[in-house]
């Protein structure tokens, strides 16, 4: 028998089948394919078990991936329920054939085991893993919308426990093989040149016969799954578990929430009749909106991993030293970023005070990850002193890429590169971490323009995964192309975005925070103007937004915007008379609300209602306070398409959800709009810029110009 994407042997009366066969792709998917080659292996199985063949390997030809779980185009043409669940159905029927043989069954795992390959793996009676430190298990599909449709929910309780699989299940975090093997979901670690070999072990005795576990696994299953089976404490178990869902996600998500019920109704069922539960759960969420917007979100950020920009004609250059220049709290944390990526930064600044500011920082930052158990005690140390604090320029022609990261002055960023130039290699990337400067006017200054961009990191830079490259007319297609690999190869998200005042992200949340601004002066309560806010599925509300980011920066920031767009950006007084009062938000432990030391906050601060004199006098619907705040968003974003700066609505979206934690579940700002309705949201505007202000509310051209031709952002 033939097979395209699957191996198929027998040896020394094994089976043996490996998937990613003659693949050209690093990553093995389960496609529609594969997963009938897979039946058809299986058929063989059969015919031979008991007989001739004794136990049965799977295992994969690809490094590093066992099998990263259903491919999502494939999710993608389920456009019914009835599709879906049939789907998940059948999917269902085909690891139960591996579940029901009688033979045993080995999964061999090196690498990625996500979605439906764990799925697979938990039909085994073994999962055997390899030490490789990028062996991961994981069951992500909560994060697509979805749930696991393969019999997930059904078999990862009975391997690891109720709490364990809920864990697993509800959040689709990774854990790696000693995590796994301590959940009891795997049973051996080996190095990843021995699984196969290994694995011959399990059918040596009692050949054609299962080998679940030992007597003494046996007796640590049972103690670890009575409670679960206990009616009572597996109540409990879900309550908490529901309370968890909905604090951590408001009841946005209904994914989480389905999990919940499917598991829980399911728990003293047989196997039919669960893994109808959850075949009918799959088909539910499959067809929901918020699951097609998440899946699009996953399309946007994998295909933002790969460079798609202008080519140059030179070489692109791999950074392997970065430095950075200004070493507060931003710096420390770019220089943090560096140092995890084995990149051995300098960090120079002018004082030793500022030194270490920015050290305590990088520390901080490592000592999360340390507390967490992301790392150890030595690696913690080995990446804190890999970077060099200096007052000078030693060293800085060994460095690829330097990241400027000073106080925020056209008139000091231009002396800092003009002096850096004199003390770095000609194909040294020079970046500014700019938020708000104009990157051509600092290009001016410089002798190689060409290998200069902007860089704009946001805060923190631990937490924070996108960056804004910034470009201008004189910069080379090399140092873009380099920039953009950079980020990826350091994990985070990179955006090209053209030069012009506030860039993407900062240009399109200013109208947000200044709209806000304007409904505290008409008197909308700041408390009501958040809570509607955090109902719309934003992570905070504006005000707290505005704490956050520090209300000297607006202030700052919001002069720069009006002197670049004009009037419909002309800010509103709130912020100076915030500033002035000396409330600058979480920074000073005072703002719109108090903040205790740890910058958690508090309560709302009474010293507010001095410029805020008719706090709390409007009443005004939610709906209403959302139009008002999200619609000029929507309407900058379309003049920013206008402009140039960027040229696809995905560039927005991608922008805006992990530049400023616009909801997800949403799919974005303009796929927000999209789904709304354009010629809803123009009329929506225009009523307003008669009602408010014609300035800042009236259409953007372009949205004219779609509404008039039926067309929607994502036709661009």
């Amino acid at each position: 028998m033939s097979f395209q994407k699957l191996s198929y042997e027998v040896k020394d009366n094994i089976a043996h089948i490996g998937f990613g066969y003659n693949s050209e792709s690093s990553m093995t998917v389960l496609d529609e394919d594969t997963l009938l080659e897979l039946n058809e292996a299986l058929e063989e199985v059969k015919k031979g078990e008991g007989a001739g063949i004794k136990g049965l390997i799977f295992f994969s030809h690809i490094p590093r991936v066992f099998l990263a779980g259903a491919d999502i185009k494939m999710i993608q043409k389920l456009n019914t329920e009835v599709e879906a669940t049939s789907g998940a159905e059948k999917g269902q029927e085909l690891y139960n054939k591996i579940d029901d043989l009688s033979i045993p069954t080995v999964a061999c795992v090196d690498g990625f085991c996500l979605g439906g390959g764990l799925e697979l793996a938990l039909s085994c009676d073994h999962i055997i893993a390899s030490d490789d430190s990028g062996t991961k298990f994981a069951v992500p599909e909560v994060k697509l919308g979805l749930l696991p449709g393969f019999g997930g929910t059904y078999r990862l309780p009975k391997k690891i426990s109720l709490p364990g699989a809920l864990d697993m299940i509800l959040t689709g975090r990774m854990i790696d093989a000693k995590k796994a093997k301590k959940l009891g979901l795997v049973t051996e670690i080996f190095p990843k040149e021995n699984l196969v070999k290994v694995a011959s072990r399990y059918f040596k005795k009692g050949a054609g016969t299962k080998k679940r576990s030992s007597p003494m696994d046996a007796l640590k299953e049972n103690l670890e799954h009575m409670a679960s089976e206990n009616f009572l404490s597996r109540k409990l178990i879900f309550q908490k578990a529901r309370e968890g869902v909905l604090k951590k996600t408001k009841g946005f998500y209904h994914a989480p929430l389905k999990i919940l019920d499917v598991m829980e109704q399911g728990a003293s069922k047989g196997r039919s009749s669960y893994l109808a539960l959850e075949a009918q759960g799959f088909g539910e969420l499959c067809v929901t909106e918020q699951s097609k917007n998440l899946i699009h979100i996953f399309f946007m950020h994998e295909n933002s991993k790969k460079y798609d920009g202008a080519k140059g004609e030179g070489s692109v250059l791999k950074v392997k030293r970065g430095a950075v220049v200004g070493a507060g709290t931003m710096g420390g944390g770019i220089a943090w970023l560096f140092a995890n990526n084995g990149q051995s930064p300098i960090l120079k600044d002018l004082n030793n005070d500022a030194l270490e500011l920015g050290l305590k920082q990088s520390s901080a930052n490592f000592s999360g990850a340390l507390k967490r158990r992301k790392m150890s005690k030595a690696e913690y140390e080995r990446k804190q002193l890999s970077i060099s604090p200096q007052l000078g320029f030693d060293g800085f022609n060994s460095v690829d890429l330097v990241i400027e990261a000073v106080v925020e002055d056209m008139k000091i960023k231009k002396l800092v590169f003009g002096e850096l130039e004199n003390h770095v290699r000609d194909d040294c990337l020079l970046t500014s971490n700019t938020s708000s400067l104009s990157v051509t006017e600092m290009a001016k200054g410089l002798k190689k323009p060409e290998r200069f961009a902007g860089l704009h990191f946001f805060n923190p830079v631990n937490r924070m995964p996108l960056v804004e490259i910034i470009t201008h007319d004189k910069v080379a297609p090399e140092t873009v192309e380099a920039l953009y690999k950079w980020c990826v190869k350091v994990g985070k998200t990179p955006i090209v975005v053209g030069d012009g005042p506030g860039f993407l992200v900062n240009r399109i949340l200013m109208p947000f925070l200044n709209e806000a601004a304007y409904l505290l002066e008409e008197g909308v309560h700041p408390e009501e103007l958040d809570q509607a806010c955090l109902n719309f599925g934003m992570p905070m509300g504006a005000c707290r937004l505005m704490d956050e980011i520090g209300i000297d920066v607006l202030v700052k920031v919001g002069k720069i915007m009006e002197e670049g767009l004009g009037p419909r950006a002309r800010a509103c007084g709130i912020s100076k008379a915030a500033f002035d009062s000396g409330l600058l938000g979480k920074k000073t432990s005072k703002g719109f609300y108090l903040y205790d030391a740890k910058g958690k906050p508090g309560d709302l601060n009474s010293e507010i209602e001095k410029f805020l004199p008719n706090m709390g006098s409007k009443n005004m619907d939610e709906t209403s306070i959302q139009m008002r705040v999200f619609l000029p968003m929507i309407n900058e974003a379309a003049r920013i398409l206008s402009d140039g700066i960027v040229s696809k609505a995905s560039v927005v979206d991608l922008g805006l959800i992990f530049g400023t934690g616009f909801p997800p579940f949403r799919g974005g700002l303009l796929k927000y709009a999209d789904s709304e309705g354009l010629d809803r949201i123009t009329g929506a505007l225009e009523r307003f810029a008669s009602e408010v202000n014609e300035d800042r509310y009236s259409p953007a051209p372009l949205l004219k110009n779609l509404v008039a031709e039926k067309k929607k952002f994502y036709d661009i």
